[in-house]
């Protein structure tokens, strides 16, 4: 049976020691790149992830994520991510996944809407030269709508308003669909 921590199960002292550190290096991931991203510190948002990491479009490394992040936050000019609930599960010492939960609010200048929304990040960690990084992201939303709006189920959810592509939530979650789906009828017994 795996912890709560993941399948990965520290044999030593020095293991769980380990473990505990590196719980609270990763939990600084996520609000490093909240950071990075709302001060537009693209140097320091691509120094997150893995050195080899690899784009959805094939490119590889921090420069190219680097590129990438700079074209797509000059869309909105001012944005405040709020991190908040973190899962961290552990695969092995040098590998875990995550679910991160933020809130985000997005300043759109063109239009003269302020945004706001709800999303989640699934992350794979891994640990290069001593130092835990985002070896990979991906991008999940509740919704985004204007600050002036009542949010919807899946409002502004790839509408083309935002440059990245969401899964919509809470649909991504493979326990919705098994929760929700119909269940054969269940023998009713009679005391007797």
């Amino acid at each position: 049976m795996s912890s709560r921590l993941g399948p990965w199960e520290p044999a030593t002292f020095e293991e769980r020691l380990d473990r505990m550190e590196s719980l609270a290096a990763i939990r600084q991931l996520p609000a490093r790149y909240a950071l990075a991203i709302d001060s537009r510190d693209i140097a320091a948002l691509a120094d997150l992830f893995d050195p080899d990491v690899t784009m959805g479009d094939g490119q590889t490394g921090r420069a190219a994520i680097q590129r990438w992040f700079d074209a797509n936050l000059r869309a909105p000019r001012t944005s405040v991510h709020l991190v908040a609930n973190h899962i961290i599960d552990f695969d092995d010492a040098d590998h875990a996944r995550g679910i991160v939960y933020c809130r985000d609010q997005l300043e759109r200048p063109e239009s003269g809407r302020w945004e706001i929304g709800d999303l989640q990040y699934w992350d794979r960690y891994v640990r290069v030269d001593g130092e835990w990084c985002f070896a990979r992201r991906t991008f999940h939303r509740w919704y985004l709508v204007d600050a002036l709006t009542r949010p919807s189920h899946g409002a502004g959810v790839n509408d083309g308003s935002d440059p990245l592509r969401a899964r919509q939530l809470p649909e991504a979650f493979e326990s919705w669909s098994r929760y929700w789906a119909p269940e054969p009828a269940a023998p009713v017994s009679s005391a007797g």
